[in-house]
């Protein structure tokens, strides 16, 4: 009950948030939308299937370039750039995930992470095509079809922006719960706990598996094109492994055992990262510190805290 009054609390402070006048606030929590969406995908992964990637970030930052490469042909439309960045993944998905979820555990992990580095070395390498280091340009996108060439940046941002990556994270949301509560996800719990004996039960592990992995990068995927948009630019670093590993932070530290868990858990890490920026020079050492406490002493995350009592995944 007070998860449920505290979701519909917090679901009202996002909406009313851009009409309390407060942009930087506002654009601070953009972020957190795309990372919530990429989040969901790696929880079907990690909360579902027991598949720990550490290189999820290459599908957020194909999603970005996804983006980038599109504005930079002249194609302006946010939807767009969102399917494309969504088939473009499962494209590149499945043939990564026949490899990697044949592997389990630690093996799983370091497959994704060499992938993942992979992808970052050639965003960071080949110039010509990537922009290198510098990255590439990300130009204005077009919402439903409406350009909103007459607001400035932060208005765009803070407005129509806004509530449109609020929605694409309803949506996403509502896709991902109708998926974990399907037979499909029920069968990837079962794979979690025991897959010899889903195996047994006629459920091909490899095979869920590999869905499993396919649906986390479309999801990682689409939160990355939301990711760069606010920016202006997506760069190599987003594929970098040090991304991946604060997208493992962001799981754990809203809990992987909720479903809302990773949702909270990217909108907590953003504020706290901003309020630790501003307090010390050494805010890199101060949040680490923090965000190991909180995975040694509470490892069900916030939202264990919030709901101890909480059925996993539910």
């Amino acid at each position: 009950m007070i998860v449920r009054v505290l979701g519909v609390a917090a679901a009202a402070a996002l909406v009313l948030l851009p009409l309390a006048g407060v942009p930087y606030t506002t654009t601070l929590l953009l972020p957190a939308f795309g990372y919530a969406i990429a989040l969901l995908g790696l929880n079907l992964l990690f909360g579902g299937a027991g598949l720990l990637s550490f290189g999820h970030a290459l599908f957020v930052a194909l999603g970005g370039y996804t983006a980038a490469v599109l504005t930079g042909l002249g194609v302006r439309s946010l939807e767009i750039m969102l399917a494309a960045a969504a088939v473009i993944a499962a494209s590149v998905a499945l043939p990564i995930g026949i490899l990697c979820v044949r592997y389990v555990k630690i093996y799983f992990g370091v497959l994704t992470l060499a992938f993942g580095m992979l992808f970052y070395s050639f965003l960071f390498k080949f110039y010509t095509l990537t922009g290198g280091d510098e990255g590439m340009r990300v130009i204005r996108p077009v919402l439903l079809g409406q350009p909103l060439a007459q607001l400035d940046k932060v208005a765009f941002l803070t407005g129509p922006f806004y509530y449109y990556a609020l929605g694409v994270v309803i949506v996403a949301a509502f896709v991902m719960r109708r998926l974990v509560t399907s037979p499909f996800g029920l069968s990837l719990h079962c794979i979690r706990e025991n897959p010899a004996k889903a195996e047994s039960l006629g459920i091909s592990v490899h095979r869920y598996r590999l869905a499993a992995f396919v649906v986390a990068a479309v999801f990682g995927a689409v939160g990355g094109v939301l990711l760069v948009v606010p920016t202006g630019l997506a760069d190599p670093l987003l594929a970098y492994w040090t991304h991946s590993g604060n997208l493992v932070f962001m799981l754990l530290l809203g809990g992987f055992e909720h479903f809302l868990g990773p949702v909270l858990g990217a909108v907590v890490f953003i504020l706290l990262q901003d309020a630790v920026m501003s307090l010390t020079a050494y805010w890199r050492f101060v949040f680490g510190a923090i965000l190991a406490v909180v995975v040694l002493f509470f490892p069900r995350g916030l939202m264990g805290l919030l709901d101890p009592r909480r059925s996993p995944a539910s």
